[in-house]
């Protein structure tokens, strides 16, 4: 019974992935224009200049994880890999679905590990890793644990809030029936940590009345925080944009881009760029930004690609390859037709210079097996991508 509703937890996440059911699209979706609040003001040094990138898997990260995944007994995998600063020169990385315990000698997982919803894993400044969530040790649960009824959530990406607290964006889902697709997303909410154990000290609720599934990546630049969502106009995973201003942070009151300035009225926003995936990034660079995400144009996906744009709102360039994924499907590195790859996103507080940091996440929909006979599968990926711009 435990396995099963692993699996389906696990299920949930597939279908999150954003590449994975992402329908091809049956109208244009507009791309967001005018004037956002950040220093490209929609006009910088990226218009009319060419992207090119070179990228390399980052062993690095890569090894630590898997190293610490096999021989840690505590994170054994995990996905949405965001990341923060945490000060002291440490960083947090945020995990939704996760396998905690231990790995058998030959790789397998066992079948009895325990299993939460959200979690953290702390790197120090010596790269040591330690895995923090909530309950007992005997009895663990998530960081931010399911409601009495059963509704769990996974996370978004967190961003500082007031008093050296963290904020953590979090999408609500519950069971519509016992089958393993039936779920749904329910409601936007907010989750504080204290900044200095990562503990829960309360969730508050977020706007949620569009459906738009806001979480999927913060940007913090000068006192305002821009929240970009997700939704499927006309079958097209698109980006969405809110901000907040002030020290509140998330708390704050939101408004939203209608395409042409900010509205108070959460209906109001439009679709600034289409075929993202439900996690993605989008972070200053030179003078303007850089949006990172998994290609959802096409089934199942291998392509990670880059976008600019001078403004936070966009419009975004046409996508440039970053890099092909190549564990996904029966020609990848797993030789199995049920793995794919999903959710790339950078990570720009670990970015050096015009060389970015890139995660993507690993998983497979025979999640009653392959999770548990290859633990490896079920864990983040880092590459190091050099972007180049001329013209």
């Amino acid at each position: 019974m435990r396995r099963r509703m692993i699996a389906a937890g696990l299920a949930a996440a597939s279908l999150c992935a954003g590449a994975l059911f992402a329908a091809p699209a049956s109208a244009a979706v507009p791309a967001g224009g005018g004037h956002g609040n950040g220093h490209g003001h929609g006009q910088c040094s990226l218009v009319d200049k060419t992207l090119t990138a070179t990228s390399s898997v980052n062993q690095n990260l890569t090894e630590t994880f898997t190293t610490y995944g096999n021989t840690g007994g505590e994170w054994t995998g995990g996905d949405s890999t965001y990341s923060m600063p945490l000060g002291k020169g440490k960083t947090g990385w945020f995990f939704s679905d996760t396998f905690l315990g231990t790995v058998n000698p030959d790789g397998s997982r066992p079948t009895d590990s325990p299993f939460v919803n959200n979690s953290v894993v702390v790197q120090d400044r010596r790269g040591d890793l330690t895995t923090i969530t909530g309950g007992t040790p005997d009895d663990p649960a998530g960081i931010i644990p399911p409601e009495p009824d059963g509704k769990w959530y996974w996370i978004g990406d967190p961003t500082p809030g007031r008093h050296g607290t963290v904020q953590v964006p979090l999408l609500q889902f519950a069971r519509t029936g016992t089958g393993q697709w039936d779920f749904a997303w329910t409601a936007n909410r907010l989750a504080t940590l204290d900044g200095q154990t990562l503990q829960l000290e309360g969730i508050v609720d977020l706007p949620s009345a569009t459906g738009i599934n806001w979480g999927s990546w913060t940007l913090e630049e000068r006192g305002t925080t821009y929240i970009y969502g997700i939704a499927d106009p006309g079958g097209v995973r698109s980006a969405y944009v809110a901000k907040v201003q002030g020290k509140d942070g998330l708390k704050g009151t939101w408004t939203y881009w209608n395409g042409t300035t900010w509205s108070a009225n959460e209906a109001d926003a439009v679709p600034v760029v289409p075929y993202v995936a439900n996690e993605f990034s989008v972070a200053p660079f030179r003078d303007g930004y850089l949006l990172v995400t998994q290609d959802t144009s096409e089934l199942f996906s291998t392509r990670i690609v880059a976008r600019t744009s001078c403004s936070p709102t966009g419009p975004f360039t046409d996508p440039v390859e970053l890099y092909r994924t190549p564990e996904t499907g029966a020609l990848g590195s797993y030789g199995d037709p049920d793995v794919f790859t999903y959710n790339a996103h950078e990570h720009p507080n670990l970015r050096q210079g015009n060389r970015i940091l890139v995660s993507y996440n690993v998983n497979t929909f025979d999640n009653v097996g392959d999770v548990y006979d290859d633990a490896s599968i079920y864990r983040p990926r880092f590459i190091d991508v050099q972007l180049k711009v001329t013209g």
